[in-house]
């Protein structure tokens, strides 16, 4: 489990980076300033979450726990409805996507606490 949590982070940080310097050089003359904002707050999260997911992966590698799995599923999911739904929400101006970015967001912190969790039942 510890490697699939390893290859998310790490594609995830990949797939970041190259969202932003999409932004950052080709959305300028695209988009309006509004939506390059929420752009950047989605490469943002995506790129901590990546993160998160390789923090996850190393504790699993150290030790074997159920709140670790559940926290590095979380931070997958949450990449996908908070970061997905608000890279959508930039390029499209769609508005109801921002009822789905909460729920992404609400994985990011289950993913967080099962962490400390995880931490905190490990011996």
């Amino acid at each position: 489990m510890q490697r699939i949590f390893f290859i998310l982070g790490a594609s995830f940080a990949f797939l970041g980076v190259a969202a932003g310097a999409f932004g950052a050089h080709s959305l300028r003359d695209m988009i309006s300033s509004h939506y390059l904002q929420i752009f950047e707050t989605a490469v943002r999260y995506q790129m901590y979450h990546a993160f998160a997911l390789i923090i996850t992966g190393w504790a699993l590698d150290r030790r074997e726990n159920t709140y670790f799995r559940f926290a590095g599923w979380m931070f997958a999911i949450g990449i996908f409805l908070f970061s997905g739904s608000l890279y959508i929400l930039s390029l499209t101006a769609a508005g109801w996507l921002g009822g789905v970015t909460p729920f992404g967001g609400v994985s990011f912190l289950a993913g967080w606490v099962l962490l400390v969790v995880g931490f905190v039942n490990s011996k």
